[in-house]
């Protein structure tokens, strides 16, 4: 037999950022209790409003499987006598575990004879144990800040209203604080702000719409989408995509009453962005476009409220709106009365960090960075570079930025336009802030990658220097996002860019500024980037001893690490790969604790080290070439091409021999062929079989 659960957790107004995550959870913690407890549940499922957290579960078993428990006791041999009776040891034990002494068995193990006994523990009834494991889902439901209110110890997002808590019609008995569970539900808290009793799921879902709230979170979604759609469809429109404030406007409401409002056309003559921040940020609203794209004086708004004359509300959201972008309109006219480049000097008095200075010092690093990044990757480029840089912080000066703080980057590309700047320096003005979270957007042209390069460098470097790292748990500077982005653009943009030569250039900047050695600075810094490159690539598919094993043998140029990665990758899917693979660990590790130097070609005696120099010498020479041109699965292929020779030498050569110079001949012998190979990749990070 199974069963229905539902539970509806009643609060204050939850924030909307945090209930997906929140329900998200719940389901998750029900799972876990339902696997610990041996009850069978066949669907879990969430919904959720800003006033309720609702967890459902379909099929579940009314009763706990049973099971079966081992329980070892004593040895054996103190169990039972030399005629086989039990001994008080055996008598306490069955009387301890409530069996007869019939039922005790012996059991070998690998410390010997035990006796054991064996118990099958029927399952307990599921809504005897609902309660308990209930409270604790509750209790560790994910916030990322929880209040306590009142007199209250208990800690939750928000102070609880109400608890509706019901198996199969049957009230389960919960207490949180002072409040009580029981079988009722509240309707919305304006259009129906009443109780309203609950026997089942269907019920639940049914009773709630009709008192005004509609718990599903895709349901709103779809009601908003269509009523605004066909709202935009009336004047000629559509709305602008926008899932994010879609996702959040769904968990400000609980009944969503869509309607369209409008603004002053001559607002238009606003930047797009302008207009559109002023409408989605503040106010929540969506913007309307026409069949070119272009914005239209319309907006939709959604209220959680049902007023009995909608126009009402649609005049006093206009009227917000009308005052947010005459404010606009006045800070996009003060703003133009001076230029970015007037504002450079202005950076020296806004602190970037305490630590580290001004933004007009932190202009000055990226100019210094920017100018050898161009050179490396196109020096045609460099002016355009050079002035990007120095105009990247000045939109932090203007009011619209002031007010609109999201708009960083945008403003500054509308006023280096309106100015008559080089368009390609306006881009990077925008550009380089990208990609602003770990799979946003990369910047398209050359100059704005250059300069994001060397801002989330800046960024890194900084604040390691002056002990800012990430910790497992914190990372308040987004440095982890920032190394991921400079991997993401240089793979993306296939820049050969050395890496620790750009770090040390930028950890050299803050050399007045730091106390720290800066060669720890550079090792910090180098390996925290290349545990994100692990990281990235082990996600994209590769496997981890590939890319750690590309990556320790030379982390320069992460598109050069990157073709040695794929070219690795592929030669393991092939048969002789494993073979190849513990010839060359082979070397690498006899090597490893030893010193070595040039091969004396006169001290090779044995037929096989003579036979394995000679390989060598054959193929050093057209490696090498391989490597340095990229062509890396030529280069794997001809040193696999060595691995008959390095067989035959370990099984007819002693290494390890008593006279010294031979024994350092052979082993500087093996530390060619290592050092070959070692050009692709470190073979002692392949995992062998």
């Amino acid at each position: 037999m199974t069963g229905e659960l539902l539970l509806e957790i009643g609060t204050e107004e939850i924030p909307a950022g945090f209930l997906s995550p929140a329900l998200e959870g719940m389901k998750n913690l029900l799972q876990t209790e339902l696997e610990t407890q041996r009850i069978h549940c066949e669907n879990i499922f969430t919904f959720g409003t800003p006033r309720r957290l609702v967890l459902c579960a379909e099929g579940m078993a009314e009763k706990q499987a049973d099971t079966v428990v081992d329980t070892v006791g004593p040895p054996a041999k103190v169990a039972f006598d030399a005629n086989g009776n039990p001994t008080k040891a055996a008598e306490s034990f069955a009387l301890r575990q409530g069996v007869a002494l019939s039922d005790l068995g012996v059991v070998d193990t690998p410390k010997g004879r035990y006796i054991q006994v064996t118990k099958k523990i029927s399952g307990k009834e599921t809504i005897s144990l609902l309660p308990e494991f209930l409270e604790k889902v509750i209790s560790a439901i994910p916030f990322p800040k929880s209040m306590r209110w009142a007199n209250s110890d208990v800690r939750f997002v928000r102070p609880i209203k109400w608890i509706l808590a019901l198996f199969n019609n049957t009230i389960i008995p919960l207490s949180i604080d002072t409040v009580k569970s029981s079988n009722q539900s509240w309707g919305h808290r304006f259009l129906s702000n009443q109780p309203f009793t609950v026997q089942d799921v269907a019920s639940y879902l049914q009773q709630s719409e009709e008192n005004f709230v509609m718990p599903e979170i895709e349901k709103r979604k779809a009601s908003i989408q269509r009523d605004a759609q066909r709202l935009a469809e009336e004047v000629g429109g559509k709305v602008l995509a926008d899932e994010d404030l879609l996702d959040e406007v769904v968990n400000l409401i609980e009944y969503p009453v869509t309607l369209r409002g409008s603004f002053a056309p001559a607002f238009l003559e606003l930047p797009r962005d302008v207009l559109i921040s002023s409408m989605r940020e503040h106010q929540k609203y969506f913007a309307l476009i026409d069949a070119h794209d272009a914005l239209l004086p319309y907006f939709i708004v959604v209220s959680n409220n049902r007023a009995r004359d909608p126009q009402v509300v649609i005049k006093g959201n206009e009227r917000v709106l009308s005052a947010r972008l005459t404010d606009a309109r006045f800070f996009f006219r003060e703003d133009r009365k001076k230029t970015l480049f007037d504002r450079v000097d202005a950076l020296k008095h806004v602190v970037y960090q305490v630590k580290l200075g001004s933004l007009y010092d932190k202009v000055a690093r990226l100019t210094e960075i920017t100018s050898h990044l161009v050179q490396a990757v196109n020096p045609a480029l460099a002016q355009k570079t050079q002035r990007a840089a120095l105009l990247c912080k000045t939109d932090l000066l203007t009011a619209m930025v002031g007010e609109f703080p999201s708009l960083q980057g945008t403003m500054g590309r509308e006023y280096a336009l309106l100015e008559g700047e080089d368009p390609d320096v306006a881009q990077a003005l925008y550009e380089h802030y990208l990609p602003t979270t770990r799979k946003g957007i990369l910047p398209a042209s050359v100059i704005g990658s250059l300069l994001s390069i060397a801002e989330k460098t800046d960024n890194i470097v900084g604040c390691f220097s002056i002990g800012l790292v990430p910790t497992g748990t914190a990372d308040p500077y987004a440095l982890r996002r920032h190394a991921l982005g400079i991997i993401n653009i240089i793979l993306e943009k296939s820049f050969h860019l050395l890496l620790p030569d750009l770090l040390s250039r930028s950890i050299n900047l803050f050399a007045a500024k730091t106390n720290r050695s800066l060669d720890a600075i550079q090792d910090e810094v180098l390996e925290f980037i290349r545990v994100r490159f692990l990281n990235r690539l082990t996600a994209q598919g590769f496997d981890h001893d590939v890319v750690e094993a590309a990556s320790s043998a030379g982390f320069v140029d992460l598109v050069e690490v990157f073709e040695r990665i794929k070219a690795i990758q592929e030669l393991k899917k092939q048969p002789d790969f494993q073979p190849l693979a513990i010839t060359f660990k082979r070397v690498v590790n006899i090597i490893a604790s030893h010193a070595y130097e040039d091969v004396n070609p006169s001290l090779l005696t044995e037929e096989a080290e003579k036979n394995l120099y000679d390989s060598y010498q054959k193929g050093a020479i057209k490696i090498h070439h391989l490597i340095e041109t990229r062509d890396y699965p030529a280069a794997l292929k001809r040193l696999a091409n060595l691995k008959p020779a390095v067989d035959n030498f370990f099984d007819g050569v002693m290494v390890m021999c008593e006279d010294q110079a031979v024994k350092a001949n052979r082993l500087a012998l093996l530390g060619k062929v290592a050092a070959l190979f070692r050009g692709v990749a470190d073979f002692a990070k392949i995992i062998t079989e």
